[in-house]
């Protein structure tokens, strides 16, 4: 599945998203599709050819919790409705105890989570009716006592469960620069063989850590790192996010057009 390079459809931004002619795929929040009646805009989109993957945000697949049926029925009917070629979520955790977090939260990187990780995601598989990529998330802190390097963790992760990686390409910038780490040593311990596409995005530096914070303009260290990603192994597809302080429309096609010449991939026409 050959997608290019995309952006996040967000409804504030429909107008400017629809307005692509060259856009191939794009990516909706799962949590605000309405399976019965979708934005017409996404649906005029999958009309036009251009592949729409639902993002799930609150499954919590890192939960020691069994993942909520309904909530996986909702990501199902997404699917279905939008004609999706795949759907994905993220390493993490959301709720706990019934007290929901409101943020995506990082698991530690031990057996027993990784056991919890396993569990969830092959339930949620079974009643997907297309393949499953899974995120690792940006995060400020690590849990002590891991049993895992970050690439060692998700490898034996995916190996368990035949997921798909969607790799977030600043999470990995903003992980390694928040640890005082390369972020290439991280790409080259993962299997991006399973990559289904990637994410990039901007942040901003604040109380002395970088922040994921989808606001920002992609800095030249993401661009550079989705090169020498690429140089390693290109990924199908690249998507920008940006969830608010929208840039006007010229900056977020200058966006575009630099992740397509850091990547090699033809830009959006």
């Amino acid at each position: 599945m050959d997608l290019g390079v995309g952006i996040g459809w967000r409804p504030e931004i429909a107008g400017f998203v629809g307005a692509l002619p060259g856009l191939r795929f794009t990516e909706v929040i799962a949590e605000s599709v309405h399976p019965a009646h979708p934005a017409p805009e996404l649906l005029g989109l999958r009309e036009r050819g251009a592949a729409v993957v639902p993002h799930g945000v609150k499954l919590s697949l890192g939960g020691a919790e069994p993942v909520d049926a309904a909530r996986v029925a909702h990501l199902a009917a997404c699917a279905e409705a939008l004609g999706a070629p795949l759907v994905s979520e993220h390493v993490a955790f959301v709720r706990a105890g019934g007290i929901e977090a409101g943020h995506l939260l990082p698991v530690p990187r031990t057996r027993a989570a990784l056991d919890a990780l396993t569990a969830n995601i092959r339930r949620t598989q079974a009643e997907l009716p297309v393949p499953l990529a899974v995120e690792p998330i940006a995060t400020l802190f690590d849990w002590p006592d891991a049993e895992y390097a970050e690439g060692d963790f998700l490898t034996e992760l995916l190996d368990r469960t035949g997921a798909l990686l969607l790799l977030d390409v600043a999470n990995v910038y903003a992980n390694a620069r928040n640890r005082g780490e390369d972020p290439v040593r991280l790409l080259d311990r993962l299997p991006l063989e399973r990559v289904a596409y990637c994410h990039v995005a901007g942040g901003v530096e604040q109380g002395g850590r970088y922040h994921d914070t989808h606001t920002a303009a992609v800095p030249q260290d993401v661009l550079d790192l989705i090169t020498d990603l690429c140089g390693r192994h290109r990924p199908p597809g690249f998507l920008l996010e940006r969830d608010g302080h929208y840039p006007p429309i010229g900056e977020m096609r200058a966006e575009l057009d630099a992740i397509a010449a850091a990547s090699g991939l033809a830009a959006i026409t």
